[in-house]
């Protein structure tokens, strides 16, 4: 019988774990949860002979102290995003398998940066702000469908493949700028593989679902930006450290994009006098693109799924091996 080690913080255990999670995982095996803090004493003593175990935000790494007390641990299931907070060379070394909740939180941002897309295509910005000044119509020769476009997607992770699975239904062209995937997968997922100059050059639409890692650092930059076209669309749900928001605002102070729709910056949360609060065309939003507040409980369903594909022995969804992290979030 597995145990199963739940040694997430209790508030961020609420937050993405509810009943029909723990009643699904105690059908699996015991269920320990932890009560107090993430410090390595605290998690030892929910670990203790713990063969599964489940982190998420706020989580130390798991260490050879901390692996200690649990000889026999066979997986880590985190459920948050990034693994790289909690992993360490000593997990690895004891060959635990680990998984990822990345993709359930991809979904929400691909959905995000997909409202983005339809919004600022529709004008509705600018339309809304037309209203509330007493307008009416002014701003509508600006609409634009999601039809005969070209849209751009940097990077062809869990968030940019379900973006690209998302603008299926609209006849829009789509251009894949990503290193590491070929032009055969490209095509396979619907979308054609392309350089970064040129999705800058025929995009009418940007997203971008980039890690944060230096080959990506502020790659939107006075220079490329310069790249787009001028009436493009520029949106971001992934990493506020892959635009320079000094060459952001110069760029859009031009008016030189028609929007940029931003969720996250760097660093966060903006200051209060960052100067892209000023500007009508750049559209902000709280780092609210991920899943939030009842959609967070997709995680804890995702565990359930993840651990009984583990133990039927059929490919998890998003295992995560050592090699993978230098190219992850």
């Amino acid at each position: 019988m597995e145990k199963i080690a739940l040694i997430m913080n209790p508030g961020t255990r609420d937050m993405v774990i509810n009943q029909k999670t723990i009643d699904r995982l105690s059908k699996i095996g015991e269920v320990v949860i932890n009560e107090g803090g993430t410090s390595a004493e605290e998690v030892k003593k929910v670990l203790a002979g713990a063969t599964v175990c489940v982190t998420s935000w706020g989580n130390q790494p798991l260490d050879a102290d901390v692996l200690s007390v649990c000889p026999d641990l066979k997986i880590l299931i985190h459920a948050a995003g990034s693994v790289k907070p909690v992993v360490s060379d000593d997990l690895w070394e004891k060959g635990v398998r680990v998984s990822s909740s990345a993709p359930m939180l991809s979904m929400g941002v691909s959905e995000t940066a997909l409202g983005f897309t339809i919004a600022a295509s529709k004008n509705f910005f600018n339309l809304n702000a037309n209203l509330h000044a007493g307008g009416w119509a002014e701003g509508k020769e600006d609409i634009r469908e999601l039809y005969d476009l070209t849209v751009g997607v940097i990077s062809g992770g869990w968030a940019g493949r379900h973006y690209i699975e998302l603008l299926r239904p609209f006849d829009v062209d789509i251009l894949l700028y990503d290193p590491f995937i070929t032009e055969e997968r490209a095509a396979a997922m619907g979308c054609r593989k392309a350089s970064f100059e040129e999705v800058l050059k025929q995009s009418d639409i940007i997203s971008i679902h980039a890690p944060s890692i230096p080959e990506t650092f502020h790659m939107f930059n006075a220079e490329t930006l310069a790249l787009m076209k001028k009436d493009a669309v520029l949106i971001n749900t992934a990493r506020g450290s892959v635009i320079d928001e000094a060459a952001l605002y110069d760029h859009m102070k031009a008016g030189n994009l028609k929007y940029a729709c931003l969720d996250v910056y760097d660093p966060e949360p903006p200051a209060v006098d960052n100067p892209l609060r000023t500007l009508p065309n750049v559209i902000m939003t709280p780092h609210l693109a991920g899943l939030a507040n009842n959609g967070l409980k997709k995680i804890g369903q995702h565990v359930c799924e993840e651990l009984e594909r583990f133990l039927a022995g059929t490919p998890m969804l998003a295992e995560v091996t050592k090699e993978m992290l230098a190219t992850m979030a």
